[in-house]
């Protein structure tokens, strides 16, 4: 099922220093660290299923370590994400480590048990900021977290931190049960002045792809992308950073109003394993920590230093070494081909075992839609229960209805 990419396996060590090319002179500036996999929630979109602690998670010496060698490869800004990050009873000992290394430290939460006292924590130990996960009104965020009451202590942890004097954010999933909650959701999310609203497509990775009703079907996006322009408006008249997740967007007509504040004012093609890092709980390491496991990792911490790997591992360099060869399907003959290189690897993996081809994309939808047709996912094999695993879904292209 799950078609493989080159990678480097746990048993296998990253190419020597001596082999590397031009490209390594490239840094991380960004690294996304699950520091543990339990978690207080059992959300229906979790791709990594979060929920008990994996059982080799890295101890207290080890995530120091992992510190010292984020800062000495130049990574600036660490989010900790979990599962729960508080539910890791050193996590203010790894945000004061983090901070001490000279990087910055956020904290991405479902909120469930943010407290004040934990928010009070978070800003003692030097937290810069914590984004809070609100996906829809209260109907759809607890549908989706699995647990009535999630929403109210989402919004009860932007509280918290408001009150401990906390930069705070939220991140929104898009899907079929939260789409037409999102005006009024910012709306309430603006009320409880966050600094940044950071909206993200549901993608079909761990318990996600166990729920496909949910997702959102791509000539949806022919509604959404233009309501999230809208919104994106708004956000400037509230002095709201907009952040669209990676797989938002691509060079359609609103791409301005989605990526205005970007260096280039459009999408980008994958930055994973370029600007940005991932690292599991028991130190496995990504080059973007949503990237499915069993064909990204490129290799341990406990088996290997850092440098080695983001400079050796091939399952880190695909973004580097990549061209236009690998697209497949609209994204080969695409006019954005050689600039977008088919977005987020992400989104495309997890549908059909490899990346080449991504059916979330405004501008692909507009251009079916303009010779009548349009793309339908449809679930072909289940996932096997696995933290970021997947199935695997057939593409179908039909008429429009009538």
């Amino acid at each position: 099922m799950k078609r493989g990419l080159p990678i480097w396996g746990h048993s296998q060590q990253p190419r020597p220093l001596g082999a590397a090319r031009l490209q390594d002179a490239v840094r991380p500036t960004y690294c996304v660290w699950e520091v543990t996999l339990r978690c207080d929630l059992s959300c229906a979109h979790c791709g990594s299923r979060a929920g008990k602690p994996r059982a080799d998670e890295l101890n207290a010496a080890e995530c120091l370590d992992v510190i010292r060698q984020l800062a000495e490869l130049g990574v600036r800004e660490v989010s900790l994400i979990g599962g729960e990050v508080y539910l890791r009873q050193d996590w203010e000992e790894l945000v004061r480590a983090v901070r001490d290394a000279g990087m910055i430290c956020g904290i991405v939460s479902g909120g469930r048990g943010f407290t004040r006292e934990r928010a009070r924590q978070a800003k003692a130990a030097g937290v810069s900021g914590v984004s809070i996960s609100v996906d829809g009104l209260e109907s759809a965020h607890d549908q989706l977290r699995a647990l009535n009451g999630s929403y109210r202590a989402a919004m009860a942890a932007l509280d918290a931190l408001a009150a401990a004097d906390v930069r705070r954010a939220a991140n929104t999933q898009i899907n079929r049960l939260s789409r037409d909650d999102l005006p009024e959701l910012l709306e309430r999310l603006i009320e409880r002045r966050i600094y940044g609203w950071q909206p993200q497509i549901t993608v079909a990775m761990g318990r996600a792809a166990d729920r496909p009703e949910i997702l959102l079907q791509p000539y949806e996006l022919l509604d959404v992308i233009p309501c999230l322009a809208s919104l994106a408006a708004r956000c400037a008249e509230a002095d709201v950073s907009f952040a669209p997740g990676n797989n938002v967007g691509y060079f359609g007509p609103h791409e301005a109003a989605l990526r205005g504040h970007s260096a280039r004012g459009h999408c980008q093609s994958c930055t994973a394993g370029r600007h940005t890092l991932g690292i599991e709980a028991n130190g496995d390491v990504k080059g973007c920590p949503s990237l499915p496991s069993a064909d990204y990792v490129g290799g341990n911490l406990r088996h290997n230093n850092l440098r080695e790997i983001w400079e050796g591992a091939a399952a880190l360099r695909f973004t580097r070494d990549r061209d236009t060869t690998e697209l497949w399907g609209f994204c080969a003959g695409c006019y954005y081909a050689a600039e977008c290189l088919a977005g987020c690897s992400w989104t495309s993996h997890v549908l059909f075992g490899r990346r080449g081809n991504n059916p979330y994309c405004h501008h692909r939808a507009l251009e079916l839609r303009d010779r009548g047709v349009r793309e339908r996912l449809v679930p072909e094999s289940r996932a096997p229960g696995d933290p970021f695993d997947f199935g695997e879904f057939s593409l179908i292209e039909e008429p429009w209805p009538a």
